[in-house]
């Protein structure tokens, strides 16, 4: 699977999502683009799925005019010591990903 991981996440969470290519929004040269624009690009991209922390994306986007699907990551701070007990049902949702949804998982 495809996975773009949003620039508000630490990147070191990509490599706890074994079996996936997972890029970054800077990696890519999208940083700072707008909500609707990064999913759009990241559609054209081929990505699957956008890993964010961006608690508001799903009020701010209608679900069924979703161009991939979305996964929210809610921990309490931005260290990746934060999200290591949210990584085992993340591989879960990424397993059983249905396309064009809004997804979120916390403590």
């Amino acid at each position: 699977m495809l996975i773009l991981l949003d620039e508000s996440l630490p990147r070191k969470l990509g490599f706890l999502l074994n079996g996936h290519f997972v890029r970054t929004v800077v990696q890519m040269g999208w940083g700072g683009l707008v909500n609707g624009q990064l999913l759009r690009v990241a559609a054209s991209a081929e990505f699957d799925v956008l890993i964010s922390g961006d608690k508001n994306m799903q009020y701010q986007q209608n679900e069924a005019s979703l161009a991939i699907s979305v996964i929210t990551l809610i921990a309490a701070n931005n260290r990746i010591e934060s999200f290591l007990p949210l990584v085992p049902e993340l591989l879960e949702v990424l397993a059983k990903l249905e396309e064009k949804r809004f997804y979120q998982i916390k403590i």
